[in-house]
This record gives structure tokens, C-alpha cells and sequence, in this order.
């Protein structure tokens, strides 16, 4: 079935189906005789929706860079966008109807940089020990808190153990309803003292061998992108995040056997050396970065070849102690603020100095033309890294392309979602508001009015309020 120049394409899985623009993909995720890359986070989608919808009299920001329109519709049936058009057009025969009211129809957000791994409280002395499942269910949780927020997909850039996949195997069988889900299965690290502090993360290997084999193996696993550490985290007292934490020869063994296989890579990299060498190693992703400022020209090298900056300022504010930038993103991390409760104050310390170097970075890679993906690296904060953007030197626009279009080319996925156009996935979002004029509103699920995922109408006040949705839509669960 062909749909606007797009069609479905068996993957050999079964039942399966995946979207791919009509003709071979192109480029290194191609593979062998024009087949499209296949992201186990699209074979793991849930069911699309069932009814044409209708929604009448939106104004539209598409994710393309162009003004938002007033007076639109949008056509949306199989869990596609089928025509975007003019509010004056009538209802299409068969279709249901969804006045949305002049509000401001957008992309599902994506947020290309979180760490979703169900983190139970701690538990009081004396109090039951927490079981070994319960993780999972602190999980579904988090995963069901994104929509609730408008985040449609998310990119998780390190977990424990194989919980994001065990989420996203729930979520396509119906346990629950929750973003898309991309994995990158284990960080590849060299051992290091990160391996010490992290848990389940990280798969360290030595060698160039050995990365190879850790590459297989979070193929095997269903990664859809492979991150690798190429210098410390400043989260751990122990390791340095200024070196370059493994070989030149070791970073091309990755990039080499992932790419060759038609993935992508991410690029955990702080200090210099390390961004220098993932640069050059052609990362696909280069995650924080924050003293590239210092270096102009790997930006410009960054800008020419196409590479993604994300850079996750609202990790490092609340790394700081500034809890209250995952709400309100106004306020600078002030000289005596109490540091989060897990941050020591060395770290803490440096969390502060991070967030005037990853603000210089911001404003220097806008400068230079990078792409920048947003990326929260904070559970449930990708609205206040959108308003952390703003503040540190992009348009409202540009930050918002950032959480959608852009993020979209990040991940690989810009066929599928990240802009409100004829055949692209209908992960939708609908607010009470302009999140141009006030991108606060993007931190209220209040004022989130309808998130469609694949065109079921999955969170939202209007769900709460019977705004007229289909009763015979299955809603989140």
C-alpha cells in the first residue's frame, strides 16, 4: 500500500512492517541491496489508530523552520499524517472531527539524550528491601510521565541492563502506552572507573577487538544506536572527563563496525581530546561537548560534516544543586546553592563551571552552523531543556526544531517523525498556549491538551475533559 509517496516494506519479521520514503535508502544505513536500516524501536511500535481523525482548526508549527500558520487541518489515518491542509476544507467522509480550538499543534517532542531506567526512592532503615522488580514498574512510570509532558520518542544513551528493551517489549504487546523507545543497549566503555559506579551500564572492553565484539554484541541485544565513552564522566569522583579515555584505534574499531552495519553512533565526550577524537572518528552524535567553545574549528570540522551537538545543560543544572531548573529555567545556579543531595560538592563544583562552558558552547555552535538535538539527560526535564536552550542563546524556534526536526535527523529518524507533514508518523502534539511566545508551558502537563502517538490519542487534558475523542479509540492504559 502505497500512502504520499511513501509505502510499507515487509521486514522479513513476521507481521512487522516498517515506513521507508518510496525507493532504496540511501547512505551508510542502507545496507546491502537498497534495504532500509531496521530500528527495533519502529518494529516495536504499538497498534496504530484505528480512527480517521480529523483535527480542524489548529495553528500549526510543522518543525520545518517555517512561521506558525493559523486556520490549519490535519488529515491523520493508519497512524499516518495523510494531508495537512486549510481549516476551511470539510471533514473528510469517514473521518472524526476534533475542533482543536486555535490551539497550537506541533511535533511530539523528543527528547535525543535521557538515562530512563525506573530508579526506585530510597528506602528508610528498617524498611522492606526492594524487590528485584519493582525497578521495572518505577520504569513504566517514567516512560507513561514523557507523554503526559508531550514527549513522543526518546533516545536512551545509557540504562540498566536491558530494561529499556524489556519497557519497549511491554509497550508493543499493550502493557501500557509510553514514548518510542531507542536504545543503545550498554555504553561501551574502556574499563574504567566508571564501570565501578554505574551498574548494569556499561560494557567495558579493551582493544580494538574487543570494542568490535561490544558493538556485536548490543546489536544482538536490539540496540538502535551504539554510544560509546570516549572520555570520563564528570558524575563520578574518580574518573577525569579531560583525557581521551581509550585509543584512536579502539574509537575507529567502533565507529567502523557500527556504521558498517548501518548504525549510528553517540559519542559520550567532556574534555577536548576526547570531542577531537570523536569528531574525527565521524560520531554521529557528540553528547555534552561543552568546551568546544574553546576550539572553533572542530565546530566548524562538526558543521561541515553534518554532526549533531546535544548539550544537555539541564544535567549539568541539576548536577549544581538547581532542582528548580527542572521547572523554571530563570534562575542561574547561585554561589551558595545546596548541592543535590547525590552530588558531592567537588562535583557540584564543576557542575557550575559546566554550565557556563556548556553556554558558551551553545552560542558558539549556533554560531558555526552545528545541528543541535535537544538532549535533557535529566528524567522527565525535556520542557525545561527547551527553556534552558532559550535562555543560553537560541530562538524559541530553534529550540523547539531542536526537540523535533533536528532531534529527529539525530536519531536517524527524519523519514518517520520530528515534523507534521504528508506521511510522516502522526506523533502529535497539541497545547494550551504558544510555545513560542512562552516555552514555560512545555514544563506543565496542564497545559498539554492532546499527545497523539501513531494516532491514538494517548494523554492530555482533553482526555480527562471527553473533548469529543472517539470512545472506540483505545486510550492510554
Amino acid at each position: 500500500m502505497l500512502v504520499g509517496g511513501r509505502g510499507w516494506q515487509d521486514s522479513g519479521c513476521g507481521q512487522t512492517r516498517y515506513w521507508v520514503r518510496g525507493g532504496p535508502v540511501r547512505g551508510p544505513a542502507a545496507g546491502e541491496a537498497g534495504m532500509p536500516h531496521r530500528f527495533p524501536a519502529l518494529i516495536a511500535a504499538p497498534p496504530r489508530g484505528a480512527v480517521r481523525l480529523w483535527l480542524t482548526g489548529a495553528r500549526l508549527f510543522d518543525g520545518t523552520g517555517g512561521p506558525v500558520r493559523d486556520g490549519v487541518a490535519v488529515l491523520v489515518e493508519d497512524g499516518v499524517i495523510q494531508r495537512v491542509t486549510t481549516a476551511q476544507e470539510p471533514c473528510p467522509a469517514g473521518a472524526w472531527a476534533l475542533e482543536v480550538g486555535q490551539r497550537v499543534l506541533l511535533p511530539g517532542l523528543i527528547d535525543a539524550h535521557t538515562h530512563a531506567a525506573g530508579r526506585v526512592p530510597r528506602v528508610l532503615r528498617g524498611a522492606e528491601e526492594v524487590l528485584p522488580g519493582t525497578a521495572a514498574h518505577f520504569l513504566q512510570a517514567e516512560l507513561r510521565g514523557y507523554l503526559r509532558r508531550g514527549v513522543t520518542t526518546i533516545r536512551v544513551t545509557g540504562s540498566q541492563g536491558q530494561a529499556p528493551q524489556e519497557a519497549r517489549q511491554a509497550m508493543r504487546y499493550g502493557a501500557f502506552r509510553g514514548p518510542r523507545v531507542l536504545t543503545c543497549g550498554k555504553i561501551i566503555s574502556a574499563t574504567a572507573p566508571g564501570g565501578r559506579f554505574y551498574g548494569d551500564m556499561y560494557r567495558e572492553a579493551d582493544g580494538p577487538d574487543g570494542m568490535r565484539r561490544a558493538v556485536r554484541e548490543q546489536i544482538r541485544a536490539g540496540a538502535d544506536f551504539i554510544k560509546v565513552m570516549t572520555t570520563g564522566a564528570r558524575s563520578n569522583e574518580l574518573e577525569n572527563p579531560g583525557p581521551l579515555q581509550l585509543t584512536e584505534a579502539e574509537l575507529a574499531a567502533v565507529t567502523g563496525e557500527a556504521h558498517r552495519m548501518g548504525f549510528k553512533v553517540a559519542a559520550h565526550a567532556e574534555g577536548l581530546a576526547g570531542s577531537e577524537a570523536a569528531i574525527a572518528a565521524g560520531v554521529d552524535t557528540l553528547e555534552h561537548g561543552m568546551y568546544l567553545h574553546r576550539r572553533p574549528d572542530l565546530l566548524e570540522a562538526m558543521a561541515a560534516h553534518g554532526q549533531v551537538l546535544v548539550p544537555t545543560l539541564a544535567g549539568y543544572y541539576w548536577m549544581a544543586g538547581q532542582a528548580g531548573a527542572g521547572a523554571v529555567a530563570e534562575a542561574e545556579p547561585a554561589a551558595g546553592a545546596e548541592p543535590d543531595a547525590q552530588m558531592t560538592p567537588m562535583l557540584a563544583d564543576l557542575a557550575r563551571h559546566n554550565i557556563e562552558e556548556g553556554a558558551a558552547t551553545l552560542q558558539a555552535a549556533k554560531r558555526a552552523g552545528v545541528k543541535i538535538a535537544l538532549g535533557s539527560d535529566v528524567s522527565l526535564r525535556t520542557g525545561a531543556e527547551v527553556q534552558l536552550m532559550i535562555r543560553h542563546g537560541l530562538t524559541s524556534g530553534a529550540a523547539l526544531m531542536a526537540a523535533t526536526s533536528t532531534a529527529a535527523q539525530a536519531l536517524g529518524l527524519a523519514e518517520h517523525i520530528g515534523t507534521v507533514e504528508q506521511g510522516k508518523l502522526a506523533d502529535l502534539l497539541i497545547v494550551d498556549g504558544d510555545p513560542l511566545a512562552e516555552p514555560q508551558l512545555l514544563t506543565d502537563p496542564g497545559r498539554i491538551w492532546l499527545v497523539l502517538q501513531l494516532g491514538v490519542p494517548v494523554a492530555g487534558r482533553a482526555m480527562e475533559r471527553d473533548a469529543g475523542l472517539p470512545a472506540s479509540e483505545p486510550l492510554i492504559r
